[in-house]
C-alpha cells in the first residue's frame, strides 16, 4: 500500500467516529432506583465485606478473573523505538482489542512513565492484584528481562512479556514444522540466530528448550557471533549463549546452517549467506517491515529452503496475535498463577498440531487464497482461523493444572 495512503488511512481509522479503539461498556442493569443500590451504595458494601473475608471471592463478583492490563513504559514500541509511553497507547489499545475480539478477554492499556526499572517494577506491582494477568509490552532489552523475572516473583498472576515468549511460541511452532517438512530433526540441525534483544534472546532459549541443541546453535548480534573471547559485548542475556566452536562473523556462521532466525533489522543477509546455507534450509526473516533478506530473491537462488517472514504479504506470517489472547484465555480459566513453561510449549505444539488439520473454508476464504494446505507455504495457522480460541486455550489450562499453577481444576467439558 502507498505509504501516504496507509497514514491517511491509520489516523482515520484511529480518529473516528470516537478517538481510540477500545472502550468500557457495563454489565449490569443500571436503570432504576433499585439497580442502583445494589450495583453501589449500599449494595456493594456486601461483595465488599465478603472479599475482605475471602479474597478468592473478587473471582465471583468482579471482573478480576476475566481482566488482562498491557502495560508498557513505551522504550521498544513495534520497530519505532524508544517515543515514550504515550506514544506507545495506540499499540497497547490494539493489543486490547485484539484480547477482546480473539478471546473475550476484558482487556486494559496502562503506559507507565517511570524513569528506572525499579520504579517500573513497583508500579506494576501495586496495581496487579487488580488484575487477572499482566501483558508486558514493548519494553526494551535488557530491562525487559529484569522487569518480568522480578514480577513473576512478586505477583500471584500470570505475568507474560509477549515481546519474548509470544513471539518465541509462534516462531518456534513454525520453524519446527518446517524443519520436519524438510525431512530434518531440529535436535541435529545447525541454527543460527540474528539478533540479540528480547525476541532474539527469547527465541533462542525457547528453540533450545524445544530440542535445538546449545553446542549447535550460534546467537550473532552486531559485533558478531557471541563468543567467550569478546567479553566487552557479552553482557546482559547473552553469555547464555556463548559459542566458541568455530565462527565469529554471521557470514562464517551461516555457511551450512539448516536454520536461520532472523529478529534483527533488514538487508542483513547476503545472497551470498543465502547461498552458502545447507541444502532443503530453513529461514524465518522476521524483522518488519523489511526482513533481513527478501524472499523473492530467496525463492530465485534457493527453491528448496522453506521461508517465514513477519508480513501478512507473504505466506508464513509470524504473528503473536496467534499466540497470546488463546494462552492467557486458557491461565484465566484455570486461575493460573504463572505463564510457566509447559504452558508455553502446549500452546506450541497445539499451533503445530492444528496447522496439520485440514483448513475450514471460510479461513480460506477470508486468508485470500484459493486453498490452504500444511506445506512449504502454510507452517501455522492463520489468525483468523476459529479453531485457535478452542485448541490452545485447553492445551495451556491444561498443562497449568498438570504442572501445578491452576488455582481450579479445568471446568467440565472446557472448550469442547
Amino acid at each position: 500500500m502507498d505509504p501516504k495512503k496507509l497514514h491517511e488511512r491509520a489516523l482515520a481509522y484511529h480518529e473516528k467516529p470516537v478517538p481510540g479503539k477500545i472502550k468500557v461498556v457495563i454489565t449490569k442493569p443500571a436503570e432504576t432506583a433499585d439497580d442502583l443500590t445494589l450495583a453501589y451504595s449500599p449494595g456493594v458494601a456486601e461483595p465488599v465485606k465478603e472479599i475482605a473475608e475471602n479474597p478468592e471471592y473478587a473471582y465471583h463478583c468482579t471482573g478480576k478473573g476475566n481482566s488482562v492490563a498491557i502495560i508498557s513504559n513505551g522504550t521498544a514500541i513495534l520497530g519505532l523505538g524508544n517515543l515514550g509511553p504515550l506514544a506507545s497507547k495506540p499499540v497497547m489499545e490494539g493489543k486490547a482489542l485484539l484480547f477482546n475480539r480473539f478471546a473475550g478477554i476484558n482487556a486494559i492499556d496502562i503506559e507507565v512513565d517511570n524513569k528506572s526499572v525499579a520504579d517500573f517494577i513497583t508500579t506494576v506491582e501495586s496495581i496487579a492484584e487488580t488484575f487477572g494477568g499482566i501483558n508486558l509490552e514493548d519494553i526494551k532489552a535488557p530491562e525487559c528481562f529484569e522487569i518480568e523475572r522480578e514480577l513473576i516473583k512478586r505477583c500471584k498472576i500470570p505475568i507474560f512479556h509477549d515481546d519474548q515468549h509470544g513471539t518465541a511460541i509462534v516462531t518456534t511452532a513454525g520453524i519446527l514444522n518446517a524443519v520436519e517438512l524438510q525431512g530434518k530433526k531440529i535436535s541435529e540441525c545447525k541454527v543460527v540466530c540474528v539478533g540479540a534483544g528480547a525476541a532474539g534472546i527469547a527465541c533462542s532459549q525457547f528453540l533450545i528448550e524445544c530440542g535445538a541443541r546449545k553446542e549447535n546453535f550460534f546467537m550473532v548480534d552486531r559485533h558478531g557471533v557471541i563468543r567467550s573471547d569478546r567479553p566487552q559485548y557479552n553482557n546482559g542475556e547473552k553469555p547464555r549463549f556463548i559459542n566458541d566452536s568455530g565462527p565469529k562473523t554471521l557470514s562464517e556462521a551461516i555457511k551450512g546452517a539448516d536454520v536461520l532466525l532472523g529478529v534483527s533489522g533488514p538487508g542483513l543477509i547476503s545472497e551470498d549467506d543465502v547461498k552458502a546455507m545447507a541444502p532443503k534450509a530453513v529461514i524465518f526473516a522476521c524483522s518488519n517491515p523489511d526482513p533481513e533478506v527478501d524472499p523473492a530473491v530467496v525463492h530465485k537462488l534457493r527453491p528448496d529452503i522453506i521461508m517465514g517472514t513477519g508480513r501478512s504479504d507473504y505466506p508464513n506470517q509470524i504473528n503473536n496475535v496467534l499466540c497470546f489472547p488463546f494462552l492467557f484465555r486458557g491461565a484465566l480459566d484455570v486461575r493460573a498463577t504463572a505463564i510457566n513453561l509447559p504452558m508455553q510449549q502446549a500452546a506450541m505444539n497445539a499451533l503445530r498440531e492444528l496447522a496439520k488439520e485440514p483448513v475450514p473454508s471460510e479461513v480460506v476464504k477470508a486468508s485470500g487464497v484459493d486453498k490452504l494446505e500444511y506445506g512449504p507455504e502454510y507452517l501455522i495457522p492463520k489468525p483468523m482461523d476459529p479453531r485457535l480460541l478452542k485448541k490452545l486455550a485447553r492445551a495451556v489450562a491444561e498443562a497449568a493444572v498438570k504442572s501445578g499453577v491452576a488455582q481450579i481444576p479445568l471446568p467440565e467439558g472446557y472448550m469442547s
